[in-house]
């Protein structure tokens, strides 16, 4: 289970890096949808963060448990 969740932490990276690609796209054409954008990537970088630190507790929490 935990494999599983490191790679989802990985690809929220990844859709805040498309995202972030957008914006850069469509930033002069079409400036609410860049802002949709924005949106995903700044969700999305936090959603990593969450998820990491998430993990790393659940990991310690294991480790503590075993001993």
């Amino acid at each position: 289970m935990i494999k599983i969740l490191r790679y989802t932490e990985y690809i929220y990276l990844a859709v805040a890096v498309i995202s972030i690609f957008e914006i850069y796209a469509e930033w002069n054409l079409d400036r609410e949808r860049a802002y949709l954008f924005v949106f995903f990537a700044v969700v999305s970088v936090g959603m990593f963060i969450f998820k990491k630190t998430y993990r790393k507790r659940f990991e310690d929490r294991q480790k503590n448990n075993k001993k």
